[in-house]
């Protein structure tokens, strides 16, 4: 070791040390040793090899080393399951250039999991958003295979859709897992196609960073929180192209829809997941059906956080400590709540046994623990008075 104000000795030193590597090395060769360092095999934990030696014509072997690794076996038989989906759309005319033909162009891209195969079909499940606003879909299989697709149904709320296309070209189909058992840590491949068709196939993998999550969902962009999704929270990278693609447990099954990504500045490895026990009955609703059967009081509704405290006072005539409820804003006809006796200014503050503070809650309440046909009490104020109706469930939108 040293230091040199001049650069001359130094190149004499690389030199020399450059020829005596050399010199080892090629002794190295010519005894038949390989140098610690110097080898493609890699020494890993969880990796085996599939060697085969190979002598050239000097006599020297040359060792060629295929790796395998949990992943890649799982990669390997579930990959072909993925697949891309594009969303087709006339293209908008311009009035001051040729018409085209209003030909569908392609208005994005993103991911899909066949998960059934029967008869002449294939039934593949994505995300809402990737096929919303579609004239026509296409389906690219692993090996490049583009297909047609017909839209079965899709819902809005749980962002999920199911495809049907024809079965000829499909050879395999995803596997579900169980989602509910899943644990913090748990590792977990993603496959799908981040930014497009031109990184089909993409392979990122993580850990379960958290489950039962909740997110916050503003359904038509007015600002105000509709619905909460249930997800789960991975840390494998999930980018735009990858929506609807697979989240697959170490036993090759599918455990999860890739949804969503907290895109931002400051947030990084926080990707989303639909888990598939939540998935299974929407894609079973919408491939036999094309919607989701839900119930509905039959009301239209409002926050009670959203009317000022002047009118909740003078015009609701409710209590001054009542800050959150939902308000009724009026009654369909022939409904469950017009036969219950609920009335417009009606305030909702309880369903079934639990308090009901937010249009959000409502909401949640009928679309995850109540069915079309129940009978749901409901705790509402007329003016300061707290009264109680029984409501039966109609099918809803």
């Amino acid at each position: 070791m040293g230091y040199y104000n001049s650069t001359e000795p130094k190149r004499r030193n690389r030199g020399n040390f450059a020829s005596g590597f050399t010199g080892i090395l090629a002794g190295a060769v010519l005894a038949g040793v390989v140098l610690p360092g110097f080898t493609d095999i890699e020494q890993g934990i969880g990796i085996g090899e599939d060697t085969q030696q190979v002598e050239n014509v000097s006599g020297v072997e040359n060792v060629s080393s295929i790796v395998t690794s949990d992943v890649t076996e799982v990669v390997d038989a579930t990959s072909a399951a993925v697949v891309g989906v594009t969303n087709l759309q006339s293209a908008q005319q311009n009035p001051f250039t040729q018409n085209n033909g209003g030909e569908p162009q392609e208005a994005g891209a993103g991911s899909g999991v066949i998960y059934k195969k029967e008869g002449d079909s294939a039934y593949i499940v994505t995300n809402n958003h990737v096929v919303e606003g579609a004239e026509q879909v296409k389906v690219t299989l692993s090996d490049g295979t583009e297909i047609d697709a017909e839209v079965l149904g899709t819902d809005i709320w749980t962002d999920l859709a199911v495809l049907k296309t024809d079965s000829a070209e499909i050879k395999d189909v995803a596997e579900f897992g169980d989602s509910s058992v899943l644990k913090a840590g748990e590792p977990v491949i993603a496959i799908g196609n981040p930014l497009g068709l031109q990184f089909s196939g993409s392979v990122t993998t993580g850990v379960i960073s958290g489950t039962e999550r909740s997110i916050p969902i503003d359904i038509n962009k007015d600002g105000t929180e509709d619905w909460q999704a249930e997800v789960l929270q991975t840390d494998a990278a999930i980018n735009p192209g990858n929506s609807g693609g697979a989240l697959i447990n170490s036993q090759g099954q599918l455990i999860g829809i890739n949804s969503m990504k907290i895109a931002q500045a400051s947030v990084e490895g926080i990707g989303l997941a639909i888990p598939i026990n939540s998935a299974i009955p929407i894609i079973e609703d919408l491939e036999t059906k094309g919607e989701v059967e839900r119930p509905a009081l039959g009301v239209s509704i409002l926050d009670l956080q959203n009317v000022p405290a002047p009118i909740r006072q003078n015009e609701l005539n409710l209590p001054a400590e009542l800050e959150k409820g939902v308000v009724v804003e009026s009654v369909a006809k022939d409904s469950g709540a017009e036969a219950a006796g609920l009335q417009q200014s009606d305030v909702i503050v309880g369903m079934g046994g639990d308090d009901i503070t937010s249009v959000l809650e409502l909401r949640q309440y009928l679309y995850t623990k109540a069915e079309v046909g129940d009978t749901l009490d409901i705790k509402f104020y007329r003016g300061s008075e707290l009264m109680e109706a029984k409501v039966d469930l109609t099918e809803g939108i």
